[in-house]
């Protein structure tokens, strides 16, 4: 009741209405540019993860036929076990460098995230 007839005394009805519009278009805004975002990041999600399906079948079949054509000269179960044991070591070689890698994509990532729009 008294800050009703304080706030009528002074006028400031359509100041505090206007505020509270204000206010509520500024949250719609956040609202909506979060909305927008979540939709950017979704969608270049979805193309990474059919691009990487992609290299990882193409990455199968070439090992497959990489090791029948080595097998062709030093047998098949030779041709095989030379692509594994090439796997075999860049998977040691990954593992061993795994804290140089996790901290280089740690700050990519960052930077990414913390760029501002243009």
């Amino acid at each position: 009741m008294i800050k009703d007839s304080v706030i009528k005394f002074f006028k400031l009805d359509s100041l505090v209405q206007n505020l509270t519009g204000y206010v509520e278009t500024k949250v719609e805004l956040m609202k909506l540019e979060i909305k927008e975002d979540l939709a950017k990041g979704l969608s270049r999600i979805a193309v990474f993860i059919a691009i990487a399906f992609t290299f990882i079948l193409f990455i199968i079949f070439f090992s497959v036929a990489l090791a029948f054509k080595i097998g062709e000269s030093i047998g098949t179960f030779g041709g095989f076990a030379l692509v594994a044991a090439f796997y075999l070591l860049l998977a040691i070689v990954t593992l061993l460098s795994r804290e140089a890698i996790f901290n280089k994509l740690e700050k990519e990532l960052a930077d990414l995230l913390t760029k501002k729009k243009k």
